[in-house]
């Protein structure tokens, strides 16, 4: 009897010692619908760091070999003592193990006739740097103590990943889906980049998030158009979603902002940080045969090389949320990037939200939204996240982290108002709402010693072409994006062309990024007809074109006037031929659409003098 007594109680002791062991358990926390810092997992000291290399399915590097990734893991202890199986916030890079020193030697002579043959440009080596296990350390504070795993890994050609870079090609959406796939337990990762111990993700719960900016914005959204199981949740943030949109604009060579001169060549030269015996094939196999046979800065024109290298061909298979984030004034990769993805998957029913910034190049959401979109899709909490507005604008003098909802983007309230040009656009045509007939033309003679900037200040000049409202005595909001139509010739068989939306009088010295310009816009007057042919123009002769500004939510100011500037080279955009090619435009035939809100009635109400 005794002996069944002490063994009832040894029993009943034992049970209570592993329920309150069990109840000690770090688990994540949740609250308002976010994952929550749970001090159990607040504890860098004891993170568990280390790497390994995934196996993909292609061979870029030619050595007959599938490539691997290099992959490196930090995760709470917790998911090695306590049999934890945490979510991962996965991010990509090819920068990971540094970039070329000397950029400026690597860009493009841009001084040259349009259409004519550049220059031969120069070409330099990455010096790679980086320690194992550690990859990179972005990310780990911000999500490991809110319950998840942080995973990095390097992009094909870069660090100690096999391969070659691409900058867009197949392999760089088959590596993070190879690493997916492992995080996932579908396929082995091993030790080391040639041997075959092996090591899997038994910490994973099989939901996997992808973040990062910039280039590191475009990998998820590569990833997620292979529709790979596992990837739940995508944030980019000021995403590359298309190298044609980054490196020509509507059949126009035409830089990114702040890097003139750049093409996807001189960014293939500025990631290859990969394995250095590995760096002449791959230089002669895609920088000096697919590339140089493909980018064509001759014309211009899209093409099956640009169309291979466009995320949005590829977008059936994806299924991940997708929450993008933008600047308007990203004039590095434009805010177009992330708006022609974000309309096709609400096309598409993927579930989505946008959110734009007043700023420039990144910029994240702010934390509570990134919290709440992982919290649902990674953790499976019903937080009503996909319930939540479409859009969220950041006002221009408001701080990143405090937007406004909106139902969506562009907002439902715009609608569209032409405004055409009246003669006198040497000093300051007006723009108004109703067409004038007989106007005949303007001309301007481009200059590329000429800013944009400065002749928006000049009082008058032949240089460009401007036309503006009269003062706004209310302010307008502006949702969208605009389109110009216009009529020109050209007396050389080539010419740039440049459009910018402007906010005048135009205020010099000024820090707020949303002053001056409004948004911008480039073309190539010889892509008239396609975008895959362009035609020599016959001096003399007019053409009409159409084409889109880059995509805006601004507010301006009443007492300000809104101007559109029309001239020839941007001298911080486009390829600079000599002074001298004159262009004649079409009055009668020239507009631009701009969406407002409440439309024509607000307004003529804000131009009512």
């Amino acid at each position: 009897m005794t002996h069944k007594i002490n063994t009832h109680f040894l029993l009943l002791f034992l049970f209570l010692l592993t329920t309150i062991h069990a109840q000690e358990k770090a688990v994540p926390v949740f609250k308002d619908g976010e994952a929550q810092i749970v001090e159990a997992f607040n504890t860098p000291d004891k993170w568990i760091r280390h790497d390994l290399w995934v196996p993909t399915e292609f061979d870029t590097d030619g050595d007959g070999k599938l490539d691997r990734m290099h992959v490196a893991v930090t995760r709470p202890y917790q998911t090695e003592t306590e049999d934890l199986k945490l979510p991962v916030v996965y991010v990509s890079s090819p920068y990971f193990a540094g970039v070329a020193a000397n950029i400026e030697g690597l860009f493009w002579d841009v001084h040259h006739e349009i259409g004519a043959q550049p220059k031969p440009r120069t070409h330099t080596e990455v010096i790679r740097r980086g320690k194992r296990p550690i990859i990179s350390n972005s990310h780990i504070n911000k999500w490991i103590p809110r319950g998840y795993i942080v995973v990095h890994s390097s992009s094909p050609g870069t660090g100690l990943s096999q391969g070659a870079p691409t900058v867009g090609g197949d392999n760089e959406s088959l590596a993070p889906k190879a690493v997916i796939d492992w995080l996932c337990g579908r396929i082995d990762g091993y030790t080391d980049p040639v041997g075959i111990n092996k090591v899997s993700a038994y910490w994973s719960s099989g939901k996997v998030g992808m973040t990062g900016t910039s280039y590191n914005g475009t990998i998820p959204l590569a990833a997620a158009t292979t529709g790979v199981k596992g990837l739940e949740a995508i944030i980019p943030i000021a995403p590359n979603t298309s190298y044609y949109h980054y490196y020509r604009s509507n059949g126009l060579v035409r830089s990114p902002g702040g890097y003139l001169g750049e093409d996807i060549d001189v960014l293939y030269d500025f990631i290859h940080s990969g394995d250095e015996s590995k760096r002449p094939y791959n230089n002669k196999t895609v920088r000096d045969t697919e590339m140089k046979n493909g980018m064509d800065r001759i014309t211009g024109d899209y093409n099956d090389f640009w169309a291979g290298r466009d995320y949005l061909n590829d977008m059936k298979p994806m299924k991940a949320a997708l929450l993008m984030s933008h600047g308007f004034n990203d004039w590095n990769v434009m805010p177009e990037h992330s708006y022609r993805i974000y309309k096709k998957a609400k096309e598409m029913s993927i579930p989505s939200q946008i959110y734009y910034h007043q700023d420039g190049h990144g910029g994240p959401p702010p934390i509570t939204m990134m919290n709440r979109w992982f919290t649902r899709y990674l953790h499976g909490i019903e937080n009503g996240v996909e319930k939540d507005a479409r859009a969220w604008i950041v006002r221009e003098n408001d701080a990143k982290d405090n937007p406004i909802a909106y139902k969506e983007y562009p907002n439902p309230d715009a609608s569209d108002i032409i405004l055409f040009p009246n003669v006198g656009g040497l000093t300051a045509g007006i723009l108004s709402t109703i067409k004038p007939t007989e106007q005949g033309v303007e001309r301007l003679i481009d200059d590329y010693t000429f800013s944009g900037d400065s002749l928006a200040m000049l009082q008058t000049s032949n240089h460009r072409l401007l036309y503006t409202t009269p003062k706004l005595t209310q302010d307008v909001h502006i949702s969208g994006i605009a389109k110009v139509k216009i009529k020109l010739a050209s007396s050389k068989p080539a010419a740039n062309l440049s459009i910018w939306l402007v906010s005048l009088p135009w205020k010099k010295n000024v820090s707020k990024i949303t002053d001056n310009v409004i948004t911008r816009g480039w073309a190539d007057p010889q892509n008239y007809k396609s975008l895959t042919q362009s035609e020599l123009l016959k001096p003399g002769s007019f053409y009409e074109m159409s084409f889109d500004l880059q995509p805006d939510d601004q507010v301006i100011k009443k007492g300000q006037q809104i101007g559109v500037m029309i001239f020839s080279s941007d001298n911080k955009f486009t390829l600079l031929p000599k002074p001298g090619t004159e262009l004649t435009i079409d009055l009668d035939e020239t507009s631009i659409t701009i969406p407002v809100i409440g439309g024509l009635k607000t307004f003529k109400e804000a131009i009512k003098q």
